[in-house]
């Protein structure tokens, strides 16, 4: 079988005008944003798997890989891992750039804080952000996340987390999509971005592979 290549962050910008891929149940393929990280983003009833070469189409079609809940299986997800860390399953929301500029500045004493470290764990290009009291710890990071595109977030617990929101939106030119990844669960962070606009898109699973061998079915 050949599964579709596709252009990963063009659809990602296409859902946040309203284009969704067509719900055929299927699944297409995307090359990885970074090095080393692995993923399936799902949308409605069509999935793309972002996977090296070297797990061929019909090994993902053999591992129950679907556009209808079967990219995020965890039998799939963790024979494709094979071993590696694997990230939560999120929700992908999608925002909007203002170019309105803001508050904000780059805070490198924040860079080795949690929430920094786990963008540069799963993105690329991670800038820290904060406001200029150095007394305020809470940040923002942009980077260059799934399907290359910008990816904001946020880390504040005194407040500021609007004014860090805006200060980063207001950093991309206007009307330019930029990415937010949330745990369901976090129903605060959630109810947060939607009151800001974010409108979810998709959802999204990612892993560091460890595979000596390409993924073989295992069920």
């Amino acid at each position: 079988m050949r599964v579709p290549r596709v252009d990963l962050g063009g659809m990602l910008r296409d859902a946040a005008a309203g284009r969704f891929p067509p719900s055929d149940g299927g699944f297409s393929r995307a090359a990885p944003w970074k090095d080393g990280v692995e993923g399936a983003v799902a949308f409605t009833g069509h999935a793309v798997m972002v996977v090296a070469d070297d797990v061929s189409d019909g090994q993902l079609a053999g591992l129950g890989v679907h556009g209808f809940g079967g990219a995020h299986d965890p039998r799939t997800t963790l024979a494709l891992a094979g071993g590696g860390p694997v990230g939560v399953l999120d929700a992908l929301l999608v925002g909007r750039g203002t170019g309105s500029g803001g508050p904000l500045v780059p805070r490198a004493d924040l860079a080795q804080t949690d929430r920094a470290a786990h963008a540069g764990e799963w993105r690329t290009e991670v800038d820290v952000y904060g406001l200029p009291d150095p007394r305020v710890t809470s940040l923002a990071t942009l980077s260059r996340g799934i399907g290359g595109l910008p990816e904001v977030g946020i880390q504040a617990e005194d407040g500021y987390a609007a004014t860090l929101l805006e200060g980063v939106l207001g950093r991309l030119p206007r009307r330019e999509v930029v990415l937010a990844s949330v745990t369901p669960g976090n129903a605060r962070s959630l109810r947060f971005f939607l009151r800001r606009g974010f409108v979810p898109v998709a959802s999204e699973q990612l892993w560091k592979p460890r595979r000596r061998h390409a993924a073989e079915p295992g069920r």
